[in-house]
């Protein structure tokens, strides 16, 4: 039988599959002489740059790497990422035991022989975290992205979101967060006698959290925030990426209606509001669905009125200026997915994909 050759990455396709894909040693001071890693080369937090290479000496802490470029790097050893993985084979052989392993144990050597064929090759490639960390970690999800229910209205329910974030995001997942069900800004607060900063600004929170997660030690988390176009303060969320540092973390979009759609088409206003928080029902109800909330005969406050053409316009120039936000026809998104009936869409992952 002729012996099949491996297969070869170069360039970005070998430094991309080593940094997301290739299985790590979480424990850099296992660094020998021959180890293929990851150097860092510039050491920045938001923009960090690494080169492979292959370590060609080591003296304690101090490392030497040959970069595949053939400059020499001296560097320490908390500054590389250190892989075990260094060919798609490897990676191979450990997800198809991995897919394996829930076969019964007499079947196991059968299906895994299955298993590697069809990845053989990148005849079946699956998704980036599934190839990440199957076989790895039980710590990591093997799904790519995440929609987690809008936040409570309360500082509890903001941390609770975070927290829940926060552990998909260091796990690999991406998060999708719609940030409608959050008071607008400079709304009466009665519990602490002020008023709050706003949906936006908890977005900016959740977005800082996101700049600082790595996933595995290879990449920034992935988020998804989203508004919808009755809020308040949907005009801030627009144009909130003109304001460099605000939220910088973050893939925004607006949640568009066909009611603000027939607006911009026939030039009508549009009203802007929200839920009474002094109602009764508020804190144990209200979830950012307004419709729901409306259905119910429950109290709405007005915030203003508007021109809907006008949003429509500033969500265009937005766009044009900081390539953000996106809109997604969310009415219309519900009316045609076939799970309405039990499941309503009110955000979309990262990837503009529904989770």
């Amino acid at each position: 039988m002729k012996t099949k050759q491996k297969t070869k990455l170069e360039g970005l396709s070998e430094k991309i599959f080593l940094d997301r894909y290739a299985r790590k040693d979480a424990d850099y001071n296992n660094t020998k002489v021959g180890d293929v890693v990851l150097a860092l080369t510039k050491d920045d937090p938001k923009f960090p740059a690494k080169e492979v290479g292959e370590v060609i000496a080591r003296d304690g802490k101090n490392v030497t790497v040959l970069t595949r470029s053939g400059v020499t790097v001296e560097t320490t050893v908390d500054k590389i990422t250190l892989t075990r993985e260094k060919t798609p084979e490897e990676m191979w052989d450990r997800l198809a035991a991995a897919m394996a392993s829930v076969e019964a144990p007499e079947k196991r050597k059968e299906w895994t022989e299955k298993f590697r064929y069809i990845l053989d090759d990148w005849k079946l490639v699956p998704g980036g975290r599934i190839a990440a960390g199957a076989g790895a970690s039980d710590e990591l999800t093997l799904f790519n992205c995440y929609v987690i229910p809008s936040p409570h209205d309360s500082r509890g329910g903001i941390m609770k979101t975070l927290s829940e974030m926060t552990e998909i995001m260091s796990r690999g997942g991406g998060v999708g967060i719609n940030l409608s069900s959050l008071r607008p800004r400079r709304s009466i607060v009665a519990g602490v006698n002020g008023s709050s900063s706003g949906a936006v600004s908890w977005g900016g929170l959740f977005s800082y959290t996101t700049g600082l997660i790595e996933q595995g030690g290879s990449r920034r988390g992935a988020l998804m925030l989203m508004i919808n176009d009755w809020h308040p303060d949907v005009l801030d969320f627009i144009t909130v990426k003109q304001t460099m540092g605000q939220v910088t973390n973050a893939n925004l979009s607006v949640c568009v209606s066909n009611g603000f759609m027939k607006a911009v088409k026939e030039d009508l206003d549009w009203e802007l509001e929200f839920p009474d928080t002094k109602h009764a029902d508020y804190d144990t109800t209200w979830d950012g669905d307004l419709a729901k909330w409306k259905a119910a005969g429950k109290p709405v406050k007005h915030y203003r009125t508007v021109r809907a053409r006008d949003v429509w316009h500033t969500i265009i120039e937005s766009a044009w200026k900081s390539a953000e936000p996106g809109v997604v026809f969310m009415e219309y998104y519900n009316e045609m997915s076939n799970s309405w009936y039990f499941n309503p869409i009110i955000c979309t992952n990262p990837c503009g994909k529904v989770a």
